[in-house]
């Protein structure tokens, strides 16, 4: 990942990352309504010139984007291991303290405790250290070695969506039933997607990006 130290949800700068899709989405506006002023005042030149800008600006993003997705690893943390989630900064972790497993007949349901940490160590000397910080919405979903989903089936404790400050962290327990012979149990839980993900670079919700799941 490109933050030393800690497993992300990211392998690109996620400043970076978040410019670049701003930057990307300015152009395309502004390259195609050129095109679009120069073609309908018959400068020929003018629009070949924005269209070149165009089709080249996004044959570069595109290319960055693939490049990342491509060179993204699947990376499974040991429970207790957390997974940073960055949005502009990486501040907020989240990791399995405690797994429980109740048995009936063909199915088991499993009830895990998350926390989720506010890490204070990742802010810098100017942010004020009781500014409270809001998460995205997550989703959150148990995946089997065979690569089946089983959604969310009861949450308690506290909201995944809770605000925290630095330093502060919560826990909330999630539960799911699964059928018995389902092996190789995963928890992957990210940033709820929406359709700007997919054009992000390194974001794990992008096109073919691998993911970063927890262990139970």
């Amino acid at each position: 990942m490109c933050h030393p130290g800690i497993n992300s949800n990211i392998n690109f700068p996620a400043p970076l990352a978040a410019m670049g899709f701003l930057a990307a989405c300015a152009g395309t506006v502004l390259s195609g309504c050129a095109l679009i002023a120069a073609a309908f005042v018959g400068k020929l030149k003018i629009a070949r010139i924005a269209l070149s800008l165009l089709a080249g600006g996004a044959a570069i993003y595109l290319a960055l984007l693939l490049f990342f997705s491509l060179a993204s690893h699947e990376t499974i943390l040991a429970r207790g291991q957390e997974k940073y989630f960055c949005e502009i900064d990486c501040h907020l972790a989240y990791s399995i303290v405690d797994v429980k497993r109740e048995s009936k007949a063909s199915v088991n349901r499993y009830i895990l405790e998350i926390k989720t940490r506010f890490d204070e160590k990742t802010i810098s000397s100017n942010r004020p250290i009781d500014a409270p910080l809001m998460p995205s919405p997550r989703t959150v979903d148990l995946i089997d070695a065979n690569g089946a989903k089983y959604p969310l089936e009861a949450l308690a404790g506290t909201a995944l969506t809770t605000s925290l400050i630095p330093g502060e962290s919560y826990l909330t327990q999630v539960s799911f039933s699964v059928p018995s012979q389902a092996k190789g149990l995963k928890l992957f839980i990210t940033t709820t997607p929406q359709w700007p993900d997919l054009l992000v670079i390194g974001d794990e919700n992008s096109w073919l990006h691998k993911k970063t799941y927890l262990a139970l």
